[in-house]
């Protein structure tokens, strides 16, 4: 099992432990009927306490993703859902799963530049930069732009899982997104630590919707397919 990530976000502990289960299942290395091993055994294997594992599971429980059998053990149950906040990152480490954490870059509101996608209502965003990781690998670099007219966001309120500061600092939440994937390259402004700017990448451009009908986000994302791999599962 992988250990956990050190690049510890605004989620609960637990809850990153939950996700990064749950991901290990959408990727198959969990499977379903599955019996885990004994709980101080995980914990050991995730390095976390016996506490927070406990609070994972019920959490995973609730979900509907773990049975638990009296006398017997844990056992995977998976859904016909997935249940995780991170359900809509589709980067996995080759071997598959991994828990998405961010570094957040910079955070600036600013007039939609020419060379953006038509998108939203207002004519200024939030634009966010970040590098992603899985478990303690870096994959990924992406630019964010939140339309201006669904609210705006500064660097002190974000979490790893922007779609839940969403619901939680604007009162919105996304409902669906359309990805389009190709090659691309890295921008100017990738850190020098990842990867060199102008190298080609995979490349992800997302528009994603609420309850309107303009889309109020537009994401645009460049992966190291050496460390990781765009994943979409049709269930």
């Amino acid at each position: 099992m992988p250990s956990a990530q050190k690049h510890a976000g605004a989620l609960p502990k637990y809850i990153q432990l939950s996700e990064l289960i749950i991901r290990e299942i959408d990727a198959g290395r969990l499977l379903d009927g599955e019996r885990l091993p004994p709980e101080r055994e995980m914990a050991r294997a995730y390095g976390t306490s016996v506490g927070t594992l406990r609070k994972a599971l019920a959490d995973l429980e609730e979900k509907g993703l773990l049975r638990r059998v009296q006398g017997s053990g844990n056992y995977i149950q998976k859904s016909q859902e997935t249940s995780g906040v991170y359900a809509m990152f589709r980067l996995e480490l080759l071997e598959g799963g991994g828990l998405p954490t961010a570094e957040i870059l910079s955070v600036e509101v600013l007039e939609k530049p020419d060379t953006l996608p038509a998108f939203g209502l207002s004519g200024f965003a939030t634009r966010i930069r970040r590098r992603r990781w899985l478990n303690d690998v870096a994959i990924a670099v992406e630019e964010i732009w939140l339309d201006a007219s669904v609210g705006t966001l500064s660097q002190n309120v974000l979490s790893d899982s922007l779609y839940q500061t969403y619901f939680k600092r604007l009162h919105f939440w996304v409902t669906r997104a359309e990805d389009r994937v190709s090659i691309g390259t890295f921008p100017e402004w990738t850190p020098t630590s990842f990867a060199p700017s102008g190298g080609d990448c995979g490349y992800i451009e997302r528009f994603s919707w609420a309850d309107a009908r303009e889309a109020v986000e537009f994401s645009r994302t460049w992966f190291d397919p050496k460390r990781a791999v765009y994943v979409q599962r049709l269930k």
